[in-house]
């Protein structure tokens, strides 16, 4: 049998401010055997998902009582290395900053906490493509939608009244009938999927939500969601989190 009811599939933005609309920002979403549908946001002068919003939004899905599979596509920590060298936090949930405000501020406290773009988690490791979430400036770039993102993962812990599961970080085996959020990676799964009239952004929110269904229904989802990793890479994983869907 299935785990989960819902699947929700987003592609993630770190453009501007927390509270701009980001055309980047896509969410589809997939009930039981259904095809994935956009899911747009809540009418307002603005025309596209921010960040604060979605947020929202999420949370208040969450909430519900439908067990539901998130996946988000930005890096849900930093490599161990930081870890061992900061202890430091990114505020860009606050209003009107930018990711770059914190990075190039006048007293170069920014810079002080920026990780060394050589800096691989283990999980990246093993995706040839992937980048690393201290890469700012580059093609393909995750860092700019990590370092935006992480404060509302936070956001979720703490005002979800239904407490969810972050995977790999609150256990690799899920709780019967608990909802979960995981970091995803769409180039894994995006050309598996007719793209049809899709734009880029669509395509991966929409290949995410349409992927977690598959291996949930086809009851292949929990060799994902158990990797095989050494204790030492699990104990590592545990603090740098995982791909969902690397194996």
């Amino acid at each position: 049998m299935p785990h989960f009811t819902r699947y929700i599939g987003i592609d993630y933005s770190g453009a501007e401010t927390a509270d701009s609309s980001c055309k980047g920002i896509r969410v589809f979403m997939a009930e039981c055997s259904a095809e994935p549908a956009q899911v747009q946001p809540p009418p307002s002068p603005r025309r596209y998902w921010t960040r604060r919003g979605l947020a929202k939004w999420l949370c208040e899905e969450l909430d519900r009582d439908i067990p539901t599979l998130v996946g988000i596509d930005h890096a849900f920590s930093f490599p161990l290395a930081y870890f061992e060298k900061y202890r430091l936090y990114w505020p860009t949930d606050a209003p009107r900053t930018y990711v770059c405000f914190l990075r190039e501020e006048p007293s170069g406290s920014g810079l002080k906490r920026t990780g060394e773009r050589s800096w691989l988690r283990a999980t990246e490791t093993w995706t040839p493509t992937a980048k690393s979430v201290f890469g700012f400036g580059v093609q393909g770039e995750v860092a700019t939608s990590t370092h935006a993102g992480l404060p509302w993962l936070l956001y979720l812990r703490k005002n979800c009244k239904h407490p969810i599961h972050f995977w790999p970080f609150d256990g690799w085996e899920i709780p019967e009938g608990k909802s979960v959020v995981a970091e995803v990676y769409p180039a894994l799964w995006m050309r598996r999927f007719r793209r049809d009239d899709r734009d880029g952004d669509e395509q991966a929110a929409y290949a995410v939500a349409a992927w977690l269904q598959r291996a949930d229904r086809s009851c292949s989802l929990a060799g994902f969601l158990s990797p095989s990793l050494t204790a030492e890479e699990r104990g590592i994983a545990k603090i740098e989190g995982w791909i969902l869907g690397v194996v």
